[in-house]
């Protein structure tokens, strides 16, 4: 799974994980009702180490712009909107998490840093 994380908020360590966690459970719930090859992925996933990496992208236009590559290359995704409590406004896009096979998703973040 991979994490991509709108750095344009200048969020602190504490509120990346945060987000980073809310982003990974909210698809893998969404994912749990989807069809027979998103769930043989997750067995497989669950049977490696779930795998996570987190990455940096520019802005919410960037995470915006990689949720529809995921899609349109048929990868699971989730964006997160913060509830504004603390760091960032209310309806910040915080982060993007993305599901699937290393290459499939290599295709929409291979050129990403890693945060």
């Amino acid at each position: 799974m991979m994490i991509v994380v709108n750095t344009a908020l200048k969020m602190g360590v504490g509120k990346i994980a945060s987000q980073s966690g809310h982003a990974v459970l909210a698809l893998y719930r969404s994912m749990l009702n989807m069809d027979i090859r998103i769930l043989g992925w997750i067995t497989t996933w669950e049977s490696t180490g779930s795998k996570k990496i987190a990455v940096k992208a520019a802005d919410t236009e960037a995470l915006r712009s990689l949720q529809l590559k995921a899609s349109g290359v048929g990868l699971p995704s989730m964006l997160i909107s913060d509830a504004g409590h603390t760091q960032v406004a209310p309806g910040s896009v915080t982060t993007l998490a993305i599901f699937g096979p290393s290459s499939e998703v290599d295709q929409v973040t291979g050129d990403l840093k890693l945060l």
